[in-house]
């Protein structure tokens, strides 16, 4: 498993988001405070406080090099 910050602070984000994750077969979760929701859930996204980055838990053995290529835009440092 890895862990990575993201930002999806727009609703084109959050859409462009969930297209991009659902090509992969990993599972995906969003993590803001104590909820923990399946990131290709794009009514789980909007349920979450979306004004501040969230933690993304990617569980992937495979391809994680192209999983990471694919989130590049929605990373923050």
């Amino acid at each position: 498993m890895k862990t990575i910050k993201i930002c999806l602070n727009s609703i084109e984000k959050v859409k462009s988001f969930v297209n991009d994750i659902t090509r992969f077969d990993a599972d995906f979760d969003l993590v803001s405070g104590r909820y923990v929701i399946d990131a290709k859930s794009i009514m789980g996204i909007f349920s979450l406080d979306l004004s501040k980055p969230i933690d993304l838990n990617i569980h992937a053995q495979e391809e994680m090099d192209t999983i990471l290529t694919a989130l590049q835009p929605y990373i923050v440092d």
